[in-house]
Protein backbone atom coordinates (compact mmCIF):
# COMPACT_ATOMS: atom_id res chain seq x y z
CA UNK A 1 0.00 0.00 0.00
CA UNK A 2 2.83 2.17 0.82
CA UNK A 3 4.14 1.84 -2.97
CA UNK A 4 0.82 2.16 -4.14
CA UNK A 5 0.68 5.97 -2.34
CA UNK A 6 3.87 7.26 -3.62
CA UNK A 7 2.80 6.73 -7.21
CA UNK A 8 -0.32 8.76 -6.15
CA UNK A 9 1.69 11.38 -4.90
CA UNK A 10 4.40 11.58 -7.92
CA UNK A 11 1.82 11.28 -10.27
CA UNK A 12 -0.03 13.99 -8.32
CA UNK A 13 3.45 16.14 -8.59
CA UNK A 14 3.47 15.66 -12.72
CA UNK A 15 0.02 17.22 -12.63
CA UNK A 16 1.35 20.25 -10.73
CA UNK A 17 4.22 20.71 -12.85
CA UNK A 18 1.93 20.56 -15.61
CA UNK A 19 -0.73 23.01 -14.51
CA UNK A 20 2.10 25.44 -13.87
CA UNK A 21 3.76 25.01 -17.10
CA UNK A 22 0.35 25.52 -18.89
CA UNK A 23 0.10 28.47 -16.25
CA UNK A 24 3.11 30.24 -17.26
CA UNK A 25 2.83 29.70 -21.22
CA UNK A 26 5.56 27.13 -21.08
CA UNK A 27 4.35 24.00 -23.49
CA UNK A 28 6.99 21.63 -24.59
CA UNK A 29 6.30 20.84 -28.72
CA UNK A 30 6.95 17.43 -30.05
CA UNK A 31 9.91 16.77 -32.08
CA UNK A 32 7.21 16.64 -35.01
CA UNK A 33 5.98 19.90 -34.76
CA UNK A 34 8.92 21.36 -36.15
CA UNK A 35 9.16 23.09 -39.19
CA UNK A 36 10.88 20.87 -41.96
CA UNK A 37 13.81 22.10 -44.11
CA UNK A 38 13.05 23.45 -46.93
CA UNK A 39 13.11 21.79 -50.67
CA UNK A 40 16.54 22.54 -52.66
CA UNK A 41 15.67 23.68 -56.11
CA UNK A 42 17.91 24.06 -59.11
CA UNK A 43 16.62 24.98 -62.58
CA UNK A 44 18.06 24.41 -66.10
CA UNK A 45 17.46 24.44 -69.67
CA UNK A 46 15.72 26.77 -72.28
CA UNK A 47 13.64 30.04 -72.91
CA UNK A 48 10.57 28.49 -70.73
CA UNK A 49 12.48 27.47 -67.67
CA UNK A 50 14.49 30.65 -68.03
CA UNK A 51 11.30 32.93 -67.92
CA UNK A 52 10.88 34.18 -71.74
CA UNK A 53 7.06 36.03 -72.07
CA UNK A 54 7.28 36.53 -68.04
CA UNK A 55 8.49 39.99 -68.29
CA UNK A 56 11.73 41.89 -68.28
CA UNK A 57 14.82 40.75 -69.15
CA UNK A 58 17.98 40.30 -67.54
CA UNK A 59 21.14 39.73 -70.25
CA UNK A 60 24.64 39.39 -69.36
CA UNK A 61 27.56 38.36 -71.75
CA UNK A 62 25.74 35.22 -72.56
CA UNK A 63 22.81 34.02 -71.18
CA UNK A 64 19.32 36.28 -70.59
CA UNK A 65 16.39 35.29 -68.77
CA UNK A 66 12.85 37.25 -67.49
CA UNK A 67 11.67 37.81 -64.24
CA UNK A 68 8.80 36.40 -63.14
CA UNK A 69 9.00 33.10 -64.74
CA UNK A 70 7.70 29.40 -63.58
CA UNK A 71 10.82 28.96 -61.62
CA UNK A 72 10.70 32.07 -59.53
CA UNK A 73 6.78 31.19 -58.56
CA UNK A 74 7.81 28.30 -57.72
CA UNK A 75 10.60 29.79 -55.40
CA UNK A 76 8.01 32.09 -54.09
CA UNK A 77 6.93 28.80 -51.93
CA UNK A 78 7.66 28.65 -48.16
CA UNK A 79 8.98 25.17 -48.87
CA UNK A 80 11.33 25.94 -51.35
CA UNK A 81 14.71 27.45 -52.01
CA UNK A 82 15.97 28.30 -55.11
CA UNK A 83 19.43 27.44 -55.45
CA UNK A 84 20.16 28.46 -58.79
CA UNK A 85 18.34 29.09 -62.30
CA UNK A 86 21.04 28.49 -65.01
CA UNK A 87 18.50 28.21 -68.32
CA UNK A 88 19.60 30.33 -71.03
CA UNK A 89 17.06 31.89 -73.76
CA UNK A 90 17.84 29.80 -76.61
CA UNK A 91 19.68 26.66 -75.08
CA UNK A 92 20.39 23.67 -76.62
CA UNK A 93 21.17 20.43 -75.11
CA UNK A 94 24.43 20.12 -76.56
CA UNK A 95 26.88 21.54 -78.78
CA UNK A 96 28.81 19.64 -81.28
CA UNK A 97 31.44 21.11 -83.36
CA UNK A 98 31.66 18.13 -85.95
CA UNK A 99 27.84 18.36 -86.65
CA UNK A 100 26.74 22.24 -85.08
CA UNK A 101 23.70 23.35 -84.87
CA UNK A 102 21.59 25.97 -86.79
CA UNK A 103 20.09 27.08 -83.72
CA UNK A 104 22.82 27.45 -81.61
CA UNK A 105 23.40 31.18 -80.64
CA UNK A 106 26.19 30.89 -78.04
CA UNK A 107 23.96 30.95 -75.12
CA UNK A 108 25.55 27.67 -72.62
CA UNK A 109 23.80 24.62 -73.59
CA UNK A 110 21.79 22.68 -71.04
CA UNK A 111 25.49 20.11 -70.91
CA UNK A 112 27.50 23.30 -69.57
CA UNK A 113 24.91 24.19 -67.29
CA UNK A 114 25.37 21.10 -65.46
CA UNK A 115 28.75 21.25 -65.29
CA UNK A 116 28.59 24.47 -64.06
CA UNK A 117 26.26 24.14 -61.32
CA UNK A 118 27.96 20.40 -60.43
CA UNK A 119 31.73 22.52 -60.31
CA UNK A 120 29.88 25.33 -58.38
CA UNK A 121 27.94 23.03 -55.76
CA UNK A 122 24.69 24.16 -56.77
CA UNK A 123 23.90 20.67 -58.15
CA UNK A 124 24.92 17.85 -55.46
CA UNK A 125 23.78 15.06 -53.23
CA UNK A 126 21.76 18.01 -51.61
CA UNK A 127 19.81 18.65 -54.26
CA UNK A 128 16.06 17.73 -53.81
CA UNK A 129 14.57 19.23 -56.76
CA UNK A 130 15.53 20.02 -60.49
CA UNK A 131 13.54 21.33 -63.55
CA UNK A 132 14.14 21.48 -66.63
CA UNK A 133 12.30 22.46 -70.03
CA UNK A 134 14.86 21.63 -73.09
CA UNK A 135 14.65 19.29 -76.22
CA UNK A 136 12.00 21.99 -78.51
CA UNK A 137 15.01 24.26 -79.71
CA UNK A 138 16.89 20.83 -80.71
CA UNK A 139 14.02 19.53 -82.16
CA UNK A 140 13.73 22.40 -84.91
CA UNK A 141 10.78 24.00 -83.43
CA UNK A 142 12.38 28.13 -84.40
CA UNK A 143 12.25 26.12 -88.02
CA UNK A 144 8.59 24.85 -87.60
CA UNK A 145 7.48 28.14 -86.85
CA UNK A 146 9.29 30.23 -89.57
CA UNK A 147 7.88 28.27 -91.84
CA UNK A 148 4.46 27.62 -90.73
CA UNK A 149 3.80 31.28 -89.44
CA UNK A 150 3.09 31.82 -93.91
CA UNK A 151 0.15 31.04 -95.81
CA UNK A 152 2.48 28.08 -97.43
CA UNK A 153 0.81 24.52 -96.36
CA UNK A 154 3.11 22.48 -97.95
CA UNK A 155 5.98 23.82 -96.35
CA UNK A 156 4.59 23.51 -93.41
CA UNK A 157 3.71 19.95 -93.71
CA UNK A 158 7.24 19.49 -95.48
CA UNK A 159 8.91 20.96 -92.24
CA UNK A 160 6.66 18.84 -89.13
CA UNK A 161 7.05 15.64 -91.21
CA UNK A 162 10.92 15.96 -90.88
CA UNK A 163 10.82 17.22 -87.63
CA UNK A 164 8.83 14.17 -86.39
CA UNK A 165 10.80 11.90 -88.54
CA UNK A 166 14.08 12.67 -86.46
CA UNK A 167 12.93 12.87 -83.16
CA UNK A 168 13.86 9.33 -82.84
CA UNK A 169 17.13 10.90 -82.80
CA UNK A 170 16.70 13.38 -79.96
CA UNK A 171 15.46 10.83 -77.74
CA UNK A 172 18.92 9.67 -76.90
CA UNK A 173 20.06 13.26 -76.16
CA UNK A 174 17.37 13.74 -73.71
CA UNK A 175 18.03 10.96 -71.85
CA UNK A 176 21.41 11.42 -71.62
CA UNK A 177 20.67 14.81 -69.90
CA UNK A 178 18.37 13.07 -67.09
CA UNK A 179 21.30 10.97 -66.67
CA UNK A 180 23.84 13.77 -66.18
CA UNK A 181 21.92 15.49 -63.92
CA UNK A 182 21.10 12.62 -61.75
CA UNK A 183 24.98 11.79 -61.80
CA UNK A 184 25.54 15.43 -60.77
CA UNK A 185 22.31 15.73 -58.08
CA UNK A 186 21.55 11.76 -57.17
CA UNK A 187 19.14 12.36 -54.64
CA UNK A 188 16.84 14.65 -56.66
CA UNK A 189 13.53 14.34 -58.11
CA UNK A 190 13.79 15.78 -61.77
CA UNK A 191 10.68 16.93 -62.88
CA UNK A 192 10.81 17.36 -67.02
CA UNK A 193 8.29 19.94 -67.73
CA UNK A 194 6.75 18.93 -71.52
CA UNK A 195 5.05 22.03 -74.09
CA UNK A 196 2.13 23.49 -74.23
CA UNK A 197 0.36 23.67 -77.93
CA UNK A 198 0.40 26.63 -79.62
CA UNK A 199 -2.42 26.75 -81.43
CA UNK A 200 -6.22 27.00 -81.34
CA UNK A 201 -7.12 25.73 -84.55
CA UNK A 202 -10.98 26.14 -83.86
CA UNK A 203 -10.77 29.95 -83.70
CA UNK A 204 -9.32 29.72 -87.14
CA UNK A 205 -7.28 31.05 -89.42
CA UNK A 206 -4.59 33.85 -87.74
CA UNK A 207 -5.53 37.04 -89.93
CA UNK A 208 -3.34 40.14 -90.40
CA UNK A 209 -4.79 43.04 -92.15
CA UNK A 210 -7.16 40.90 -94.42
CA UNK A 211 -4.10 38.62 -95.31
CA UNK A 212 -4.09 34.72 -93.57
CA UNK A 213 -0.79 34.50 -91.93
CA UNK A 214 -1.39 31.09 -89.64
CA UNK A 215 -3.83 29.17 -91.61
CA UNK A 216 -5.82 26.51 -89.27
CA UNK A 217 -4.06 23.31 -91.80
CA UNK A 218 -0.51 24.95 -90.30
CA UNK A 219 -1.65 25.42 -86.74
CA UNK A 220 -2.69 21.78 -86.59
CA UNK A 221 0.61 20.67 -87.87
CA UNK A 222 1.88 22.97 -85.60
CA UNK A 223 0.07 21.36 -82.59
CA UNK A 224 1.34 17.92 -84.13
CA UNK A 225 5.06 19.01 -83.77
CA UNK A 226 4.39 19.33 -79.95
CA UNK A 227 2.51 16.71 -79.38
CA UNK A 228 4.98 14.26 -80.93
CA UNK A 229 7.87 16.33 -79.09
CA UNK A 230 6.32 15.48 -76.06
CA UNK A 231 5.53 11.73 -76.41
CA UNK A 232 9.97 12.01 -77.32
CA UNK A 233 10.26 13.58 -74.01
CA UNK A 234 8.21 11.17 -72.08
CA UNK A 235 9.61 7.91 -73.26
CA UNK A 236 13.04 9.52 -72.43
CA UNK A 237 12.50 10.02 -69.04
CA UNK A 238 10.66 6.81 -69.00
CA UNK A 239 13.73 5.30 -70.56
CA UNK A 240 16.13 7.49 -68.73
CA UNK A 241 16.61 5.39 -65.59
CA UNK A 242 16.72 8.13 -63.71
CA UNK A 243 14.48 9.88 -60.74
CA UNK A 244 12.74 11.83 -63.40
CA UNK A 245 9.31 12.52 -63.87
CA UNK A 246 7.39 13.61 -67.32
CA UNK A 247 4.91 17.11 -66.51
CA UNK A 248 2.51 17.77 -69.18
CA UNK A 249 1.27 20.59 -69.23
CA UNK A 250 -1.17 20.77 -72.65
CA UNK A 251 -4.70 20.29 -70.71
CA UNK A 252 -4.24 22.97 -69.12
CA UNK A 253 -3.14 25.08 -71.73
CA UNK A 254 -6.22 24.19 -73.46
CA UNK A 255 -8.40 26.97 -74.02
CA UNK A 256 -5.34 29.23 -73.92
CA UNK A 257 -3.22 29.59 -76.70
CA UNK A 258 -1.99 32.17 -78.67
CA UNK A 259 -5.25 32.63 -80.84
CA UNK A 260 -7.30 31.96 -78.05
CA UNK A 261 -9.88 34.26 -76.00
CA UNK A 262 -7.70 34.68 -72.95
CA UNK A 263 -4.43 33.44 -74.24
CA UNK A 264 -1.56 32.37 -72.03
CA UNK A 265 0.97 32.69 -74.90
CA UNK A 266 2.52 35.66 -76.43
CA UNK A 267 2.19 36.54 -79.87
CA UNK A 268 2.32 39.95 -80.59
CA UNK A 269 1.49 40.37 -84.06
CA UNK A 270 3.08 43.87 -84.58
CA UNK A 271 6.38 42.38 -83.83
CA UNK A 272 6.58 39.21 -85.29
CA UNK A 273 10.48 39.14 -84.45
CA UNK A 274 9.90 39.15 -80.73
CA UNK A 275 11.83 36.91 -78.58
CA UNK A 276 8.64 36.67 -76.37
CA UNK A 277 6.09 35.08 -78.94
CA UNK A 278 5.44 31.74 -78.61
CA UNK A 279 6.67 31.63 -74.84
CA UNK A 280 4.42 31.61 -71.68
CA UNK A 281 3.12 35.01 -70.39
CA UNK A 282 2.75 35.59 -66.29
CA UNK A 283 -0.34 33.27 -66.62
CA UNK A 284 0.90 30.74 -68.79
CA UNK A 285 4.20 30.65 -66.43
CA UNK A 286 1.83 30.46 -63.39
CA UNK A 287 0.32 27.19 -64.86
CA UNK A 288 3.80 26.00 -65.68
CA UNK A 289 4.42 26.21 -61.66
CA UNK A 290 0.78 24.86 -60.30
CA UNK A 291 1.48 22.02 -62.80
CA UNK A 292 4.57 21.40 -61.19
CA UNK A 293 3.89 21.77 -57.57
CA UNK A 294 0.85 19.49 -58.24
CA UNK A 295 2.74 16.68 -59.63
CA UNK A 296 5.47 16.76 -56.93
CA UNK A 297 5.36 16.55 -53.24
CA UNK A 298 7.40 18.64 -51.76
CA UNK A 299 6.81 17.58 -48.67
CA UNK A 300 8.08 13.86 -49.59
CA UNK A 301 11.62 15.61 -51.07
CA UNK A 302 12.14 17.61 -47.61
CA UNK A 303 15.43 15.86 -46.09
CA UNK A 304 14.14 13.64 -43.08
Amino acid sequence: MAKHHGRRRILASAGSFAALALTLGFTALPASAAPPPPVDYVALGDSYTAGTGAGGTVRDAVCWQSKGGYVDLVDASTKVVLEANAACHGAILVYDPANPSPFYNGSPTVQEQIAGLYLGGALSGSTDLVSITAGAIDAGSLLALRNCSTPDTQVCAATVAAIIQNLPVLEPALEATYQAIQASAPNATIAVMGYPRLFDPSAGDIVVGGVTVVPVANQLAVNAAVDALNATIAKAVADSGTNAVFIDVTKRFLGHAVNSDNPWIVLNLADPGSDANFHPNAAGHQAYASALLAKVNLSKLVKQ
